[in-house]
């Protein structure tokens, strides 16, 4: 991860945010929104927008603060604004035009009287009580869910974010219904010393804050860019001519996939070449149903009652049976396309000589050598005896 201007040396971390998302670019943000306008000059400065976008629990939770300071903010600073009771800390994600933008598209005033302030740029001390506080979460989360499991409640604590300052935590929790938590907010708020609040959120949105890799081998989209969950059906499945097999088509969450949606319309605009009141068709041997479109070769598949074979018509024959059997006239056959199966070709093996790789005049020489030598041993050996026999016959 990491943006070009971070740059890296042997291979490490970029040597700016080193992969956790707090460079100015925001090319490594997560849930990051890009700053198109960014680069644009200031031409009135009365004019600028001073509401600030801030994002807290690594991009996870959002909202709009009104900069009351005589400093300009970029994004990737660290601020302090107002909190509950308090104070907190995050992270600039988006300034300047670019925010009205965003608050048009979440409904929020820009005028408003209500909206929380940026007190100052983040402090040492206000980072160290961050970094202490953050510090609590994971042990606030399993002894959260310990104590609603003591009290029978019908409820999943999923996440614990607790403020910069220690004095507000936020507990996002699952259920299907409603669940009656007066006296566990005053357990909570007992056993943690800090002010309680309650939020639930969905399937989604909890996979979104716990993150993961999908099946198509990249990162969560919930987790990264998507912000507003759609709902999502098994009919969209059946336009894309997809099988309803609810493992395949859930995703980390147990809901189904989000990405459904996404070439929805695409087939959607494609199908609108198909006739919507043929799924049958009455030919000579029976009526045949309609099985699925394939809007990628302009074909309708259909299958006889009598017989487990499906037959691609085009969307021409099949307007033109329709025509016939509203004329109380029955064809004889459906005059099914043929369709070319392209089937690899398969290559015969060549002779390959592997004895005639290796030189047999070679071996010849070689076993020459080796006779010579043995026979020029055994003459060596011969000479040697006889001339010892003719000393002895000398002594003699």
């Amino acid at each position: 991860m990491g943006c070009t201007n971070c740059g890296t040396a042997n291979g490490s971390k970029p040597k700016g945010c080193k992969s956790n998302g707090g460079c100015s670019t925001g090319g490594c943000n997560r849930m990051n929104t890009y700053d198109w306008l960014r680069n644009l000059p200031i031409a009135d400065a009365d004019d600028y927008c001073n509401v600030v976008e801030v994002s807290f629990n690594k991009g996870s939770r959002k909202d709009f603060f009104r900069n009351t300071t005589l400093q300009y903010f970029e994004k990737g600073d660290l601020v302090t604004v107002e909190g509950v009771g308090g104070f907190d800390v995050g992270e600039v994600s988006l300034t300047g035009e670019i925010v009205r933008l965003q608050m048009k598209k979440y409904g929020v005033s820009e005028i408003n009287t209500d909206m929380k302030k940026i007190l100052r740029p983040a402090t040492e001390r206000d980072l160290e009580l961050r970094r202490i506080n953050k510090a609590r979460e994971p042990e606030a989360l399993i002894r959260s869910r310990a104590i609603a499991r003591q009290m029978n409640l019908d409820m999943k604590v999923s996440q614990v974010e607790i403020q910069a300052d220690g004095r507000k935590a936020t507990f996002y929790y699952i259920a299907d219904g409603r669940v009656d938590f007066r006296e566990l907010i005053k357990v909570y708020a007992a056993e943690f010393k800090v002010k309680v609040e309650m939020r639930q959120i969905g399937a989604r949105q909890e996979a979104g804050k716990v993150g993961g890799i999908g099946s198509c081998g990249r990162e969560l989209c919930c987790a990264t860019w998507l912000t507003d969950f759609k709902s999502v059906n098994t009919s969209i499945a059946r336009y894309q001519n997809l099988s309803i097999n609810q493992t395949k088509l859930s995703g980390q969450c147990g809901r189904l996939k989000c990405c459904l949606n996404y070439e929805l319309d695409t087939y959607l605009d494609a199908l609108q070449a198909f006739p919507n009141d043929c799924d049958q068709l009455e030919v000579a041997k029976g009526k045949a149903y309609l099985i699925k479109k394939d809007i990628f070769k302009n074909l309708m598949w259909y299958a006889l009652p009598d017989s487990t074979k499906q037959y691609p018509l085009t969307i021409e024959r099949v307007k033109k049976i329709k025509e016939l059997n509203d004329q109380n006239i029955i064809p004889e056959d459906l005059e099914a396309v043929e369709l070319a199966v392209a089937q690899p070709k398969e290559v015969e093996p060549e002779f390959v000589d592997v004895v005639g790789q290796t030189s047999l005049r070679a071996l010849e020489r070689a076993e020459k050598k080796r006779k010579h030598k043995k026979g020029g041993h055994s003459q060596h050996k011969a000479s040697g005896n006889k001339h010892q026999s003719g000393k002895k016959k000398d002594r003699r």
